[in-house]
């Protein structure tokens, strides 16, 4: 053996999914890759708003000394400042720079948290369907992901959460809008969920946190808010990136902030910190955390993300698709055809469409496509979606 064995393992348990991305290379090598649909990746392909090149040539100009040095492990004190700023009017809660640490990306940020709070073999609970990485992360850090089926409307099923919770539970971990459903939790949801982890919490003696993954937060349609988590629930982290509202998967840049009311901020706080320097990230990008810091608010079109998104819908229900119309991020995940997810992927794949099988996600039956592709590859698409479930009947 020339790797760890839990990685083989690991490898053995998701090759199906790189088995597919193989297969998807191959007829793309085969037909040419304007011929084949590809829905597959959450890659986003609308280009950065303009101000980011702006912000990003004025600062490559202006380099002066100690541009490309350490900073603090926690960010550039501006640069928190500046986000701290924006967060107070989006979660309605006064939030300071101290609060915020500066992170590479979403991916980083959850792992720094995991890092700082668990024991080994404390367990996280997230709710199915949920993002296929957070089982590796909790693990990371000796921890378990245990997951919770949500609502069939993919909404929470508080009962469920609470059912699962035991004295190993160290955190909830929730992601809104969700990949890969694209449902986002109303504020009652997210109130009662704080009211069930007030009392766990006080009758387990110890302190179950909530952490919410939001890189799509700003990815939101049909005038829906996505409630604000710190005045949900005291004890709660929040951790999000600049990848998708943005357009910049590849800069790797985002931020953790902690709730200001939380009992235990400053060992929290100075635990995230020093996880951010141990697990090698040591700081977030110097030069991408300067930009960010003055664009705050400013994301891409995102009405073109919900013609996208209308454009698929419109297309699959005529089509005789079942699915929940997404009320945010840029993912559809409809109800397969036949049971069997994977073999209704690989249908979809024989009319050259690429699409991700929802057991990946933890939810069975179901296949997610991600509609952050051009308008034409939508449009081309529809008439091959169509022959495959009229095969399946």
């Amino acid at each position: 053996m020339t790797i760890a064995g839990k990685i083989e393992s690991f490898i053995t348990k998701s090759s199906w999914i790189r088995k597919m991305f193989e297969e998807g290379a191959q007829l793309k090598g085969k037909h040419g890759a304007e011929n084949v649909f590809d829905f597959s990746l959450g890659n986003p392909n609308i280009q950065p708003p303009d101000m980011f090149g702006k912000v990003l040539k004025d600062l490559v100009n202006a380099d002066g000394p100690g541009d490309h040095a350490y900073m603090p492990n926690v960010g550039y004190p501006q640069v928190c400042r500046n986000v701290a700023e924006y967060l107070t009017k989006e979660q309605k809660t006064p939030i300071s720079a101290q609060e915020v640490i500066m992170t590479c990306g979403a991916a980083g940020g959850l792992n720094v948290i995991l890092k700082a709070l668990l024991n080994p073999g404390e367990e996280v609970i997230t709710p199915a369907p949920f993002f296929v990485e957070y089982g590796f992360y909790a693990d990371n850090h000796g921890g378990k992901l245990v997951t919770v089926p949500s609502n069939p409307d993919f909404t929470l099923d508080i009962q469920g959460i609470s059912s699962a919770i035991t004295d190993k539970t160290r955190a909830i971990l929730i992601n809104s809008p969700n990949n890969p459903t694209g449902q986002v939790y109303s504020r009652e949801s997210l109130e009662n969920l704080g009211e069930t982890l007030r009392k766990k919490s006080s009758e387990l003696g110890r302190t179950i946190y909530l952490i919410s993954d939001e890189p799509y937060r700003k990815i939101i349609y049909d005038g829906i808010e996505v409630p604000s988590l710190f005045s949900c629930y005291a004890e709660s982290i929040l951790t999000t990136s600049f990848s998708k509202d943005l357009s910049i998967p590849g800069e790797r840049i985002g931020f953790i902030a902690v709730n200001p009311e939380a009992e235990y901020k400053k060992e929290l706080l100075a635990g995230m910190a020093l996880a951010n320097r141990i697990l090698g990230f040591v700081n977030a990008p110097a030069l991408m955390q300067r930009v960010v810091g003055s664009l705050q608010g400013t994301s891409v079109d995102i009405s073109m993300y919900a013609r996208k998104r209308d454009l698929l819908c419109d297309g699959l229900s005529e089509c005789g698709y079942e699915f929940e119309k997404p009320k945010g991020a840029f993912y559809l995940f409809p109800k397969s055809p036949i049971p069997d997810d994977i073999e209704f992927v690989k249908a979809l794949q024989e009319e050259l469409i690429l699409t991700v099988p929802g057991s990946g996600f933890g939810g069975p039956g179901h296949f997610r496509i991600a509609f952050c592709v051009a308008d034409e590859t939508i449009s081309k698409a529809i008439p091959g979606f169509k022959r495959v479930i009229e095969k399946s009947k």
